[in-house]
């Protein structure tokens, strides 16, 4: 067997286009376009690189965003004021502040800054209040990769409901929300995570499965039932020659990557796993794209909530 793939890339780049007409149309509305305030702190690289994809998919779009930058040396209190100011504003709908921040501001400081930011503003879906409405299944705005997979499946004609979904991991946001959706949608939703005993056992079970972990190519063929799906949330910059070498051999085109690059980025399931799934996210190419493309769509909710549209 050789999995079905999942192409996010190609989904994300019809929905953007997809969007442009409705974005003018307000605009022409309500004569401003939509608005998307980017709060990013510090001097994180890849955190520039995500938030210029952001920035540059938006701008396209037909959206305003406006890129607020802080430097490491904010204090909390810096942050929460200009979260404040953005919740304030007339011209912003959406605001993101990206993660992470400068650990010298401390353990709590990422969720003091997303409760700050309003509900209604709240496009990333971190806040307590937003959580909160999507465990109770009146969510306003959802966290943009687990609301992107749930987009993929659809679009790909895949049931949920009645099947048996497994999430490896069991992160705010990503694991958990994703859970809720697939719970919503009439799935069984088992929550696995690092210390589930026997972790590939409880993986084989699944019809549904999705790994957001963390770990380069945690998720082996055994882990997978014949058929199933599996969808690879995780992003893994690898550098070192010999995991490269666990994941591809020599001759593969993505040794040929490493080699001229020095790095390679990887998901969370082994390419071995193709053999025996049904259908399965690349990565890159899966569901990253759709994060962006989620995170416009969640902008664009939000600006026709406020304008009451």
């Amino acid at each position: 067997m050789s999995a079905r793939v999942l192409d996010g890339q190609a989904l994300a780049e019809r929905m953007q286009r997809d969007i442009k007409p409705e974005v003018a149309a307000f605009a022409t509305r309500h004569g401003r376009p939509p608005g998307l305030a980017i709060v990013l702190v510090g001097d994180d690289p890849a955190s520039h690189v995500y938030v210029n994809h952001k920035v540059k998919a938006g701008t396209e779009a037909g959206f305003r965003v406006d890129l607020e930058r802080m430097p490491a040396s904010a204090s909390l209190d810096d942050v929460l004021g200009l979260v404040q100011k953005l919740n304030a504003s007339a011209i912003h709908d959406g605001i993101l502040v990206q993660s992470p921040l400068p650990k010298a501001m401390g353990a709590g400081a990422e969720q003091k800054v997303f409760d700050t930011i309003a509900v209604e503003k709240d496009v990333d879906g971190f806040s307590a209040e937003s959580v909160g409405l999507l465990v109770q299944k009146r969510p306003k705005l959802v966290a943009c990769t687990p609301s992107g997979v749930i987009e993929l499946l659809d679009r790909e004609r895949i049931p949920i409901a009645g099947k048996h979904a497994v999430v490896v991991g069991r992160s705010d946001i990503v694991g958990k929300p994703m859970a809720m959706l697939l719970l919503h949608r009439d799935a069984t939703v088992t929550i696995a995570h690092s210390r589930t005993p026997d972790l590939a056992e409880v993986c084989r079970t699944a019809d549904i499965l999705v790994a957001a972990v963390g770990k380069a190519g945690l998720i082996r063929r055994d882990f997978v039932k014949p058929g199933a799906v599996v969808i690879d949330v995780g992003v893994n910059r690898v550098a070192d020659a010999a995991v490269v070498g666990s994941l591809y051999p020599e001759s593969h085109p993505r040794q040929r990557v490493f080699k001229s690059k020095g790095a390679l980025l990887v998901g969370d399931v082994h390419p071995e796993v193709a053999e025996v799934a049904g259908a399965l996210t690349p990565v890159p190419g899966g569901v990253g794209p759709l994060t962006i493309t989620m995170l416009m769509m969640n902008t664009l909710t939000a600006a026709k909530a406020r304008v009451g549209g």
